[in-house]
C-alpha cells in the first residue's frame, strides 16, 4: 500500500534527520567546512519532509482514533462528530500523501543556488537586442517581486538599445530551482520600432540560466587561470576608459574565457570573474545531467537543450504562449512587467507530474 511505502520512507528519514543533526553538532565535523557545509544542506533539504511527515502522522491517528470512536460508541452525538471527523480527514489524507510523495522525490541538487543568466538577442538585429533587453527587464522586475538581488556582470549594448549579451547574478532562495524553466529561444512578434511600414516582424533572444557553483563544488588552481586586466567600457563616468580595473580570466586546460567590467575596483571584478568562471566549469559537467533529463522527460522542461523555442511573445494579441505545456495567457504588458509567477507555477506542475510518473514507487 502507498501508505505503508511512505511511512516506511519516513521512518528512514527520520533516522537519518536525526543522525545529521548529532553530526552537525560535532566538534570534528565543524572543524571540516567542506563536510559541516554538506550536511547543514542535507538537513535543510529534509527538515521540510520532517515537519510534513509529522502532521501526516497526527492525521492518520486522528483518523484511527475517529473509526475506533464510530464502531464502540453508542452516543449519537459523538458518532455524529465522529463521522464528519472521518470525511475531513479522508479528504485532507490523500493530498497530504500527494504532497510527500513529490518531497520524498529527489529534487534536482541545484535547485537551491543562485543563478547566473546570459541573454543573447538572436536572429532579428538590432530588435532582438532590444527585445533581450526587454527580458532583462522582465527578470529584473521578478527578481524584485521575489526579494531577489540581482548583479550585472558584463553586459554589451545594442545599437538601437537594449542589449547584444548580458549577463546577470541572481542571489536568493531557491534561485535556480525557480528560473531554470527560462532557459531556451525566447520569440517576440510585434513591429519594431525601427520598422517605419508597421509590420509585425519575428524576432529572437536566447536565454541560459546556470547553477551558480558554490566554493566547495569545484576546486580551481590558480596556476591554470590566466588574468589580464583591461579599461572598461560603456557607462560609468571617470573611471571608464583609464583605469584597467576590467578583468579577463582565461582558463587554460578548458580554454573557457570569462570577463567583468561591472565595477570600478579590479579586485571586486576578479572576484566576480572567479566566481562565474567556477559556475562555467561546473557546468560543463552539469550539462550531462541536464542531457540525461532531457531524453527523460517530453516537456523538456529545464533541460539543457537551450536552442529549443520555449516562448512565442505576440504584442499584437497580447499573448504569451509557452510551448513546452501548450499554456497560453493573453495578459502580455503584464507579464513584460515581471509577472511571471503562473508560467513558473504550471510548469513546476508539469515537471512534478513527470517526476512522479518516473519514479514509478508509489
Amino acid at each position: 500500500m502507498a501508505e505503508n511505502n511512505i511511512l516506511s520512507k519516513l521512518d528512514g528519514l527520520v533516522e537519518k534527520f536525526h543522525s545529521i543533526a548529532e553530526q552537525i553538532s560535532d566538534p570534528e565535523v565543524i572543524a571540516d567546512m567542506k563536510r559541516y557545509v554538506q550536511l547543514n544542506k542535507e538537513y535543510k533539504e529534509i527538515e521540510p519532509i520532517i515537519v510534513v511527515g509529522t502532521k501526516y502522522r497526527k492525521l492518520l491517528s486522528d483518523y484511527e482514533g475517529a473509526k475506533e470512536i464510530l464502531q464502540e460508541e453508542k452516543d449519537e452525538d459523538l458518532r455524529e462528530m465522529a463521522k464528519e471527523e472521518i470525511a475531513r480527514l479522508e479528504e485532507q489524507l490523500p493530498e497530504m500523501e500527494e504532497q510527500i510523495k513529490l518531497l520524498l522525490i529527489p529534487a534536482d541538487p541545484q535547485d537551491s543556488k543562485n543563478a547566473i543568466i546570459e541573454i543573447r538577442g538572436g536572429t532579428g538585429g538590432d530588435e532582438a537586442a532590444i527585445f533581450a533587453g526587454d527580458l532583462f527587464r522582465m527578470y529584473a522586475k521578478y527578481c524584485e517581486r521575489k526579494n531577489w538581488k540581482i548583479e550585472i556582470t558584463s553586459q554589451s549594448e545594442g545599437t538601437s538599445g537594449g542589449f547584444k549579451e548580458l549577463i546577470c547574478k541572481v542571489t536568493g532562495d531557491n534561485v535556480y530551482g525557480t528560473l531554470k524553466y527560462e532557459s531556451g529561444v525566447h520569440r517576440v512578434q510585434r513591429v519594431p520600432q525601427t520598422e517605419t511600414q508597421g509590420r509585425v516582424h519575428t524576432s529572437a533572444a536566447s536565454v541560459a540560466v546556470l547553477p551558480e557553483a558554490d566554493e566547495f563544488d569545484i576546486e580551481l588552481n590558480m596556476n591554470d587561470i590566466r588574468k589580464d586586466t583591461f579599461c572598461s567600457s560603456g557607462p560609468g563616468g571617470q573611471s571608464v576608459n583609464t583605469t584597467y580595473s576590467a578583468i579577463r580570466l582565461t582558463h587554460i586546460p578548458s580554454g573557457l574565457v570569462v570577463q567583468c567590467q561591472d565595477e570600478k575596483s579590479q579586485l571586486k571584478n576578479f572576484d566576480k570573474a572567479l566566481a562565474e568562471l567556477r559556475t562555467r566549469l561546473y557546468n560543463l559537467e552539469y550539462e550531462k545531467y541536464l542531457n540525461e533529463i532531457a531524453a527523460k522527460r517530453k516537456t523538456m522542461v529545464s533541460t539543457g537543450d537551450r536552442s529549443a523555442k520555449i516562448r512565442t511573445y505576440n504584442y499584437p494579441q497580447s499573448r504569451v504562449t509557452d510551448h513546452r505545456i501548450n499554456y497560453t495567457m493573453y495578459n502580455l504588458p503584464v507579464f513584460m512587467d515581471g509577472a511571471i509567477q503562473e508560467v513558473i507555477d504550471q510548469l513546476q506542475i508539469a515537471e512534478n507530474a513527470e517526476r512522479l510518473k518516473a519514479s514509478g514507487e508509489f
